[in-house]
């Protein structure tokens, strides 16, 4: 899907369901993982994660522009636009919008590099960030904590 489908589509969601015009522009963003799209407030514009494009999650896609012309509406007509506000629930719940974007596989994992053992009892714990051993012990025992690899 091009930017310019993606424009006339997100222009026919936003006549359908909300009854206003888009009159901003959409953008794919080939970079956004964790995330199915983005209101931006300063200009107006949405992102839409690249990911979604696909023929496969056209359902997911529909709720996710949903989403971000709930934002987008509520905001230019200077209601409650945020996830916590009563306002974003009360439309998102009525144009049947997704809450969340449907986790694909794109979050990077990241394998412990770090490992550390208890003193005392033993216990090994696999930590991907290093930690301070003379400020963090033990959670079962309390114990002082040694390297034992890095990666």
């Amino acid at each position: 899907m091009t930017e310019q489908e993606l424009q006339k589509l997100v222009e026919q969601i936003s006549l359908t369901y909300f009854g206003r015009p888009f009159k901003h522009r959409v953008k794919i963003n080939r970079r956004l993982t964790t995330t199915g799209g983005r209101y931006h407030l300063e200009d107006h514009h949405l992102e839409i994660n690249a990911h979604f494009l696909v023929k496969q999650y056209q359902s997911e896609l529909v709720g996710i522009i949903k989403h971000e012309l709930v934002h987008y509406h509520l905001h230019l007509a200077q209601r409650g636009y945020r996830h916590r506000d009563r306002d974003f629930s009360r439309l998102l719940k009525r144009v049947n919008g997704s809450r969340y974007a449907p986790d694909i596989g794109l979050s990077r994992k990241q394998s412990p590099r770090y490992c550390y053992t208890c003193q005392k009892c033993g216990q090994s714990y696999q930590r991907v960030r290093r930690i301070n051993v003379f400020k963090y012990a033990c959670g079962r025992c309390g114990g002082r904590l040694s390297v034992v690899n890095q990666r």
